[in-house]
């Protein structure tokens, strides 16, 4: 039997996270027994054989690294997932973090972490950088394609060990790789119109855009067509399983 991948969710809202658990498995054709979640914010994390899973996932999240105040889950599960990483990168184990992911590991790697290059919630185009084209996850990918994004804090500085992949024109750092198999996007290869428009209404007054401006917010995401993220996910999981 093959090994499930393991998705690690922080959303205590039960609509996003179910919403983006979903979307994991929309995307990547896996079914719920292949893609096990573990809902960090709910609980401590459990004792993980990295050997059980062929991949581990890091969705979004209401979190951010580098918010003044922290609560006290929010500490642990940061505490959590740099303990994780501390086992993932050393032995280069198939890992991808989407949007709080690659913040968390952008962190760990001793980048820098700040509101500098915060995107609201819209499309914006993503261009690969020369690595990125040669890389098996976006080989197959256009040089230039749109993301959906929305996320007040970005990699300002990268961390010295990766290899940037891609660049949107507001944020640098939309996707790294540590080592061969470590990988972590800003953008949400997860998410596609319906997915974001379901995440501004659940997150409308956290801080991400003026609440009375929700309606023209899902108007101007509506009319995006975003097709190729998500194949970032499928390779992914067709590389590791």
């Amino acid at each position: 039997m093959r090994r499930p991948f393991l998705l690690l969710a922080t959303r205590g809202e039960d609509t996003a996270a179910d919403d983006e658990y979903a979307a994991f498995l929309r995307v990547t054709g896996l079914q719920e027994s292949q893609l096990r979640r573990v809902r960090l914010e709910s609980a401590p994390m459990p004792d993980l054989d990295l050997d059980d899973h062929a991949g581990v996932l890091v969705g979004g999240s209401p979190f951010t690294s580098s918010d003044a105040e922290k609560s006290a889950v929010q500490r642990r599960v940061e505490a959590e997932l740099s303990a994780l990483l501390d086992r993932v990168v050393p032995a280069d184990k198939p890992f991808f973090g989407a949007c709080y992911g690659i913040g968390t590991l952008g962190v760990h790697q001793g980048g820098v972490v700040d509101r500098t290059y915060g995107e609201p919630v819209s499309c914006v185009p993503v261009t690969l950088t020369p690595a990125g084209r040669a890389d098996p996850l976006l080989a197959s990918l256009p040089d230039t394609f749109d993301a959906l994004v929305g996320h007040k804090e970005a990699c300002r500085v990268l961390p010295s060990s990766a290899v940037l992949l891609a660049s949107s024109p507001a944020c640098p750092v939309q996707m790294f790789r540590v080592g061969a198999n470590v990988y972590a996007t800003q953008f949400h290869p997860e998410l596609d119109v319906d997915g974001l428009v379901t995440r501004a209404r659940v997150y409308q007054h956290a801080g991400y855009f003026p609440p009375t401006e929700l309606e023209d917010l899902v108007a101007r995401v509506s009319a995006a067509v975003v097709t190729e993220p998500g194949r970032v996910l499928a390779n992914f999981v067709a590389r590791y399983r």
